[in-house]
């Protein structure tokens, strides 16, 4: 089980490195990726393509995030199954006995 969740980690860590990349590309403005490399110019070869790739890359990897950490904590709480051999019922310090108030003692 620690092999399956460390690879999910792995993971989890590689899409968080590649969406802090993929956002920090992007211009605030609007003009992003596409107005470093060429500005107005280059608008007839595609560069609204360029913005809504990075627009859906950022999506996807928020995504793909999610759900990665969601499937790692529901990996990690699964409970643990004990053969009935192997369960031990807890012992209380206190003794079973009623109190009778009536028998103070006497």
């Amino acid at each position: 089980m620690t092999t399956v969740y460390g690879i999910i980690m792995i993971f989890i860590i590689i899409a968080c490195i590649l969406l802090v990349l993929v956002v920090l590309s992007q211009n605030p403005k609007g003009g992003g990726l596409s107005s470093t490399f060429g500005g107005s110019g280059t608008q007839m070869f595609g560069v609204q393509k360029t913005n809504d790739f990075m627009d859906k890359a950022t999506w996807s990897l928020g995504g793909i995030i999610v759900v990665l950490s969601i499937f790692a904590a529901v990996l990690i709480a699964k409970p643990s199954v004990y053969n009935s051999k192997d369960q031990q019922v807890p012992q209380s310090s206190h003794s079973q006995q009623p109190v009778n108030p009536a028998n103070n003692g006497k």
